[in-house]
């Protein structure tokens, strides 16, 4: 099925932009014209026309949150979706939110389940399309959502702890960052005006250091269009499944770096299957829903291959350990919990432990970073500072 943009008008005459699924215009006019729209007209959705209407648009996290806590209060409350949906699009102040919430009520009033209609949008994430589809077969819509919303508060929870983390490095890396290009683009060239005035004769390491500087003045917009060049190559290569991989694995393969992102994809691997068993979820789909959440490649995979060996008959500690990928105490701690049948609190426990264990790590490496990142700043800058003022010092000296 292609994508098409659709511009309509519905009985009281409010105009409306949407991406619909279909198999031609044709075909997705006349589902329009069924359903008492006049439709203005169906053309093929394009990049341009995607991008402008937000129908692929980012979703926020903390918006999506505050919609499924008031949604899961309406359903309490005893309103049908349909009627809790149009309250909350006329509140809804998110435009890109808002558009996909209009396409999904149309698709409901269509007759669509609630969980087809939300992944039609191909933003929301597959765990709660597939969550909704769980509290659509088991009638318990109620229990999945409040779930899943307190999946969504600890997961944001531990994100803001490990941005906090990570917000002074990164402030004192860029920081570093513009003073070294300051003063080799900036400060290094007028050293180099000085010294051509006064003719005398230079410590090679000054001389090296006019150099840099004048060239990197000279020739630093090449330099930056070649890293921008490389950074695009470089994502684009990492969008293949052959560059995602390699990358995944030089990245997995560092000292440290390394094992926090493995606990880390652990962790996110475990809440949400644990998330999904608790809602009614079979383990197989689970599994696979689960693994479509992790940016590891090798964890993908791996979780993947694992899904295929549990449809097979093997457990699910068994499949994971054949993998390679998960630490021991996580295979073991799953193995338990499989053979006293309390699965889901036992991935709780492992998402818990780990998640707590990549805070700790963090902290250490943060710990030894910092003072790291000082020190080099100071090798760097005392360098370039030492280079230029040591002609400085021997001129005066051969004045006295």
């Amino acid at each position: 099925m292609a994508q098409f943009l659709v511009k309509v008008a519905d009985e009281q005459g409010h105009l409306r932009q949407q991406v619909e699924n279909g198999y031609s215009e044709a075909e997705v006019h006349d589902r329009f014209v069924q359903q008492g729209y006049l439709v203005y007209w169906v053309k093929p959705r394009t990049i341009l026309t995607g991008s402008q209407f937000g129908q692929r648009g980012k979703l926020k996290q903390a918006t999506f949150l505050i919609f499924n806590q008031q949604f899961l209060t309406l359903i309490k409350a005893g309103l049908p979706i349909l009627t809790a949906l149009d309250l909350l699009i006329k509140r809804q102040r998110d435009k890109n939110l808002l558009n996909q919430l209009e396409n999904v009520r149309e698709r409901v009033k269509g007759g669509e389940l609630l969980s087809d209609a939300f992944a039609a949008q191909q933003v929301f994430p597959k765990m709660y399309t597939t969550t909704l589809m769980a509290g659509e077969k088991s009638g318990n819509m109620e229990e999945v959502l409040s779930r899943y919303i307190t999946y969504q508060r600890m997961v944001q929870t531990f994100r803001k702890k490990l941005l906090v983390s990570l917000v002074y490095p990164a402030l004192l890396v860029s920081v570093v960052t513009v003073m070294l290009i300051f003063l080799i683009t900036y400060v290094v060239p007028k050293f180099a005006d000085l010294f051509n005035n006064l003719g005398a004769t230079l410590p090679a390491i000054t001389v090296f250091m006019l150099s840099l500087g004048l060239n990197a003045q000279r020739y630093g917009w090449i330099v930056a269009l070649v890293l921008f060049a490389a950074g695009v190559l470089l994502w684009r290569w990492k969008q293949s499944d052959k560059g995602a991989e390699r990358i995944d694995h030089f990245l997995l393969s560092l000292p440290l770096i390394g094992e926090i992102r493995l606990k880390y994809q652990v962790a996110n691997f475990s809440r949400i299957l644990g998330t999904l068993l608790q809602g009614g979820l079979p383990l197989v789909p689970a599994m696979e829903t689960a693994a479509e959440s992790l940016s590891s490649r090798q964890m993908l995979n791996g979780v993947t291959t694992a899904a295929e060996r549990v449809r097979e008959g093997q457990s699910l500690a068994h499949a994971l350990e054949t993998q390679n990928l998960f630490p021991d105490l996580a295979v073991e701690m799953l193995e338990v919990g499989e053979s006293t049948g309390a699965l889901p609190a036992m991935l709780a426990s492992v998402a818990e432990f780990y998640e707590e264990d990549v805070q700790t790590a963090l902290g250490a490496a943060m710990a030894l970073i910092e003072p790291l990142i000082l020190v080099i700043m100071a090798v760097f800058v005392g360098g370039i500072l030492i280079s230029l003022y040591m002609p400085i010092f021997t001129l005066g000296a051969q004045v006295h």
